[in-house]
């Protein structure tokens, strides 16, 4: 839908001051992290698709204009307003790129009101997908060759959001989601089992597996923590037993000691003759706790991961910014302290030896990560699949070092910036000292 109001209230006052004066040379702003969040050894690129569906529906509507009416802005900035539209180009990192901090997941060149009025919407996207997805990916990394499947829905904050995990857990490896929608949406695999308030509503446990294998004979997973972890074991065997089925079998555990109680329930199951019955866990676990349970030997394959996934329990926030890095040709850059920002248009090198930041129009040895991916506002090309997604993150997970991959206290890559960049960011301080009367320093 158009998004003209998707924005705060600042970027329409400097939007409109722009216009006012006739400032409508291109501007480029640049999009990235500035630190790494807590336990952070990479970041997972994604949320660029639903960036891209914000620019090509971007304009303001009448009853939009009408609103702005009543917030101060006159005729002149609403008619201005009304034929804006976002007509510029856009070079980002694709989707299931793993990047560090420094580094452009996306930067955008447009005419400066328009460029700065994407400010909002742009960082919201990229900031909630990128964020959920390196949550996700710890998981992964966490569950070895276990099964993961998005449980997060009623614990995300708001329905965007559960959406985003979905997908981004899906494509760092996720098997499946509890959320049908996206998994229509996204073409996922839809995963549920059943409620201890199924259980409760039948006058025994047995009874309640049953009728729940009788109506869902190819796809039954026993929830078993409702009374006695192995009382519900036991039941669960007796009614596999009794209405011999075969297929698509699982006890969930979503309670109590994990580690030991998986342990116990594979014993029984295989006393039981029954091998292929298969153990998932679940009960708001978080990235560490998984990787104690596989390091622990818990014969447990499948993981439904919820609450600290959907909210990214541990570092729910990413520092990201947007950033003016030229304008009308001219680069441009912030000297505050702790803050300071680097000029021109950016591109990422990537080879064997890390990364390297340089200038768009370098030709430096390694893979260049920024991509065009929108000309003339529009795509460049249509939306990759998920299987395409799942190999660019698998690739790049398995060529990480080990320091950067580990769960505790990881190693992030810090980003060296060329020469070219460096000799460019060192000219670009000199004259912002000159034009705001300072002198730099010796």
């Amino acid at each position: 839908m158009p998004g003209g109001l998707l924005t705060d209230l600042y970027e329409l006052n400097m939007a409109a001051s722009y216009l006012h004066r006739g400032m409508t040379a291109d501007a480029t702003f640049s999009l990235y992290a500035r630190t790494m969040p807590p336990q952070r050894g990479f970041l997972v690129a994604t949320g660029l698709e639903q960036c891209l569906d914000a620019l090509e529906s971007f304009s303001f509507e009448e009853e939009a204009l009408a609103f702005l009416a009543t917030q101060g802005f006159d005729l002149r900035a609403l008619d201005a307003f009304r034929d804006l539209r976002f007509e510029g180009e856009v070079w980002a990192v694709p989707e299931g790129r793993i990047v560090f901090a420094d580094e452009p997941l996306l930067e955008v060149t447009a005419p400066i009101a328009v460029a700065q009025l994407l400010e909002t919407i742009l960082l919201n996207r990229i900031t909630l997908h990128t964020i959920l997805a390196s949550k996700a990916a710890r998981f992964r990394l966490a569950a070895g060759e276990a099964e993961l499947v998005d449980f997060a829905f009623r614990r995300t904050h708001g329905v965007d959001a559960a959406m985003a995990v979905a997908r981004d857990s899906a494509i760092v490896g996720f098997v499946g989601t509890s959320n049908v929608e996206a998994a229509r949406r996204y073409g996922l695999a839809a995963s549920g089992t059943m409620a201890h308030s199924f259980i409760q509503a039948f006058d025994s446990e047995a009874d309640a597996f049953r009728a729940f294998a009788e109506d869902f004979p190819r796809r039954t997973t026993f929830l078993v923590d409702t009374y006695d972890t192995e009382g519900g074991v036991q039941a669960a065997i007796e009614t596999i037993k009794r209405l011999n089925i075969s297929r698509g079998l699982a006890v969930r555990l979503d309670s109590g000691d994990l580690g030991k109680l998986s342990g116990r329930a594979r014993e029984m199951l295989d006393d039981a003759d029954l091998t292929q019955v298969r153990i998932v866990a679940s009960g708001g676990l978080d990235d560490l706790e998984v990787a104690d349970l596989i390091e622990g030997g818990a014969p447990i394959d499948a993981f439904g991961i919820g609450t600290q996934l959907g909210v990214s329990a541990d570092a729910p926030s990413l520092d990201s910014v947007y950033k003016l890095t030229e304008y009308d040709g001219r680069p441009v850059l912030k000297l505050s302290e702790g803050k300071a920002t680097a000029p021109g248009r950016k591109q990422i090198f990537r080879s064997a030896d890390g990364d390297l930041l340089g200038l768009q129009e370098e030709t430096l040895e390694g893979e260049r990560l920024l991509q065009p991916v929108m000309s003339g506002g529009r795509r460049t090309s249509k939306p990759p699949s998920m299987e395409e997604l799942r190999a660019r993150f698998d690739a790049d997970l398995a060529a990480l070092p080990e320091d950067v991959r580990r769960l505790r206290d990881p190693a992030p890559r810090s980003v060296e910036h060329s020469v070219a960049l460096q000799s460019l960011t060192a000219q670009a301080r000199s004259a912002a000292l000159r034009r705001s009367g300072a002198s730099s320093p010796a």
